[in-house]
């Protein structure tokens, strides 16, 4: 009967938009019908809850690549790509205030 419920649970309900309490209430109101032991229930929510969170780490990934082939394809650049520019330009500042201040000298002497 849980493998029956579990099966109905898993192909019914978005795993990624289960909550603790969603899925306890759920299990609650098997266990109050009689389809479902204390301890099963219990089982059921510990289940539940594993396979919630992997499907969230799954559409996380997902989600994640999406976005990058995306921004890929749209030949956008990411925010390291752009502190790493910054990074270099503020370095060629630097050293061409560097370059000015030694020639500056040079012309002075």
């Amino acid at each position: 009967m849980i493998d029956l419920i579990k099966k109905a649970m898993f192909t019914g309900v978005g795993f990624a938009a289960l909550t603790k309490e969603k899925v306890e209430d759920i299990a609650k109101v098997f266990v109050e019908q009689g389809k479902l032991s204390q301890q099963e229930g219990e089982k059921l929510v510990e289940e539940l809850m594993s396979r919630s969170k992997e499907s969230q780490q799954q559409l996380t990934k997902q989600v994640g690549e999406m976005v990058e082939n995306t921004m890929e394809k749209m030949n956008l650049v990411s925010m390291k790509e752009i502190e790493n520019l910054q990074e270099e330009i503020a370095g060629l500042k630097k050293r061409i205030t560097e370059l000015e201040s030694t020639r500056s000298e040079e012309e002075g002497a």
